[in-house]
């Protein structure tokens, strides 16, 4: 009679973690970093359809890098899990601290008890009334949650990306010059060599607009990004919210939509 092949639980453990941490390193970055009027994403992510950057909520954000597929299906989880606790209690019920426990408890129990961790890594972000009381919190493939302060950096060259923020980002940087260090830190070679070109087609760029008045995620595409990553443009600022951006267009999903249905048609 043959003996069952075993292996420790701490092996195990760290030969998931090794295999989850490879898939997310093969992932493009994702800059996320807060500006003077919230908070912005920027993705190296040429595809138009895929999105790596998501609205969530009123005032929240999705940001992934990793296996689509995964972190598509954590997606959609949020946005039902918003949905129905802003149906059920209230829509100021709906918080990124809870949203993230959710997602915690989601990708822990997937890493101890699923034959395969999910690859991804994500951030829940959410903007406040003021700069002091945004929230980021980034949650690995295990299920550990962090508050990051500021910006946080994601993919395969995120470790590096991390460290030119530390140096270059300061708090109450206007929108034009946030998404300026954010394009120039995803053009950098980790490994020390030539930086590449990055146009404004394959950057998707979005943000957290606390100046919005209640659905505050946009997305900044066309000659609005190139307006704002162009060095020509010194004002480098997003139009008010009630002016047309080119190429957008709102997307209302879920309890979201019904709910902007009734502020418009009192009926």
């Amino acid at each position: 009679m043959s003996m069952p092949f075993y292996v420790s639980p701490e092996q195990l453990m760290k030969d998931r973690a090794d295999f989850a941490r490879k898939g997310i390193a093969r992932g493009r970055s994702v800059v996320v970093l807060g500006y003077d009027g919230g908070i912005a994403f920027v993705a190296d992510n040429p595809s138009r359809a895929l999105h790596k950057v998501s609205e969530i909520y009123d005032r929240i954000a999705f940001a992934a890098v990793g296996k689509y597929n995964e972190f598509e299906n954590l997606r959609v989880a949020g946005v039902r899990y918003a949905d129905l606790r802003g149906y059920s209690y209230d829509r100021s019920d709906v918080t990124a601290r809870g949203l993230a426990n959710a997602y915690a408890q989601t990708l822990g129990a997937v890493f101890t008890q699923e034959s395969k961790p999910y690859e991804v890594e994500i951030v829940v972000a959410e903007v406040g009334q003021s700069a002091e009381q945004d929230q980021i919190y980034r949650l690995t493939y295990d299920g550990s949650v962090a508050d990051e302060q500021g910006f946080i950096a994601m993919g395969g060259a995120g470790e590096h990306i991390s460290a030119g923020l530390h140096e270059r980002w300061a708090p109450g940087m206007n929108l034009g010059d946030a998404l300026g260090l954010a394009h120039d830190l995803l053009c950098q070679d980790p490994a020390g060599g030539p930086s590449r070109t990055l146009t404004a087609a394959q950057l998707e760029v979005a943000v957290l607009d606390r100046g919005r008045p209640r659905r505050t995620f946009r997305r900044i595409e066309g000659p609005l990004l190139e307006a704002l990553l162009s060095s020509e443009d010194p004002t480098r600022d997003v139009p008010a919210a009630d002016e047309p951006t080119p190429g957008h267009h709102d997307t209302l999903t879920g309890e979201a939509a019904l709910a902007e249905k009734d502020d418009s048609d009192p009926s």
